[in-house]
């Protein structure tokens, strides 16, 4: 959520901005100004209320010492009018304050200066490439017809226990999926993040605090009897870990590494891109997340963005990085890096990375503060990224290492497979 003050000041620098995003705010701004600005008329009326109140008290008190009885009560009188009225107007601002907030969650993040105009992913960025991204030729197989011959990932028998979009991991492809999980974990670790177990289930103040609601609550599956959401990623639980929080300087970088298993709607998707492990409804992930000072978190995020290109490096898979564009980027975040793959099978790019700074805007929702070297208290910076997301990632393992003989295990993987091929 951007700051209220921000609107105040520089309410066409906000307009403007979002521009980037194709949001035209220019009528929400006009409306949230208006009511804040009815907000504070209002909160000075109470204050003024209130002041009135405390002298009254105190000359009713002196009226009745001085005998002036009739002008006590006249006051008396008076001050029931104004409790009235406080009740009246507490009431409200509170009212105010709710559609205050209401509409402010309704404006997105401001885009950094790096991030270009476009209208959506074919106006991405490309910033950096690694590895042959040449095609395997006309008999390479794609991993869903990969996974049936060698009978380590069974999609219909997914559906049947559950339905479309949750795959069953058999085997060798099972202890695959392990093994990547663990390689990104350990690699983690090695990287200075403190691994974290959080819950796959959030409540309504969690996932508003990181911005899931209200944008994408269709995206998310919701348990209605107890108002829990199944997180669609592990950014949700953990960054929540530092809501309503004060942290000093000194507390910076929190650095932290998550495996959970993700969940997610994706409501409209269909056609040849949800085939096989393209697009699922339950997959798994490591996340890194970061709560870092407002005046390092670029560096940070470039930091995290190379972290998350290493793991492609050592994995040996051909790569590129893109920067998002504003018709691309998401609604919470201020820059985003996109990670992708190349699937020599299939012949095309598959995302298995987003690395974003979101600056303060979680932070403002979270109330995830810090007090500066003068004692002042601001919002800190808060990033994310995936390091990696399994499905795409081992789709393309399974595509650009099949051989005549069987798929390869690539090397960084064989301590943790004990294997070194899939036959």
């Amino acid at each position: 959520m951007l700051q209220i003050q921000l609107l105040r000041e520089n309410p066409q620098e906000v307009i403007d901005r979002l521009k980037i995003k194709n949001f035209d705010a220019t009528d929400l701004v006009a409306e949230i100004r208006q009511l804040d600005t009815d907000n504070r008329n209002l909160k000075k009326s109470l204050d003024d209320n209130l002041m009135e109140q405390n002298r009254g008290a105190k000359e009713i008190g002196m009226l009745f010492k001085e005998g002036k009885r009739e002008e006590a009560e006249g006051l008396k009188a008076r001050m029931a009018e104004l409790k009235e009225a406080e009740k009246t107007g507490r009431a409200k601002l509170q009212e105010l304050e709710e559609l205050l907030q209401a509409k402010m969650v309704l404006l997105p993040n401001l885009p950094n200066a790096a991030v270009a105009p476009g209208k959506g992913a074919e106006d991405n960025e490309i910033v950096y490439t690694e590895g042959d991204a040449t095609n395997m030729g006309p008999d390479a197989l794609p991993h869903w017809d990969l996974v049936k011959k060698y009978d380590i990932i069974d999609f219909e028998l997914g559906n049947k226990i559950t339905g479309a979009g949750f795959p069953v991991y058999k085997g060798k492809g099972a202890r695959m999926q392990r093994a990547l999980i663990d390689f990104f974990l350990d690699s983690a670790i090695e990287h200075g993040f403190t691994e974290i177990q959080p819950p796959y289930m959030v409540n309504e103040d969690s996932a508003y605090g990181t911005g899931q609601l209200p944008d994408k609550e269709g995206q998310m599956y919701h348990c209605q009897v107890d108002n829990f959401y199944l997180i669609p990623t592990a950014e949700v639980p953990v960054t929540n870990i530092y809501r309503d929080v004060i942290l000093k300087e000194s507390d910076f970088p929190l650095k932290n590494c998550a495996y959970s298993a993700c969940f997610r709607r994706e409501a409209g998707s269909y056609g040849k891109d949800v085939r096989g492990l393209n697009r699922l409804h339950q997959f798994d992930k490591i996340e890194i997340v970061v709560i870092e000072h407002p005046d390092r978190s670029y560096e940070t995020l470039e930091k995290m963005t190379n972290y998350a290109k290493s793991l492609l490096t050592k994995l040996g898979l051909p790569f590129r990085v893109l920067r998002l564009c504003g018709g691309d980027i998401s609604f919470t975040s201020a820059l985003t890096y996109d990670l992708e793959v190349y699937s020599k099978a299939q012949q095309k790019w598959l995302e298995v990375s987003s690395v974003s700074n979101f600056e303060s805007y979680q932070a403002n929702r979270l109330k995830l503060r810090y007090k500066d070297a003068t004692g002042k208290t601001k919002l800190a910076h808060t990033l994310n990224g995936s390091a990696l997301a399994l499905p795409r990632v081992l789709a393309a393992i399974l595509e650009n290492y099949q051989t005549d003989k069987g798929i390869v295990v690539p090397e960084v993987l064989r301590p943790y497979t004990h294997f070194d091929i899939i036959d």
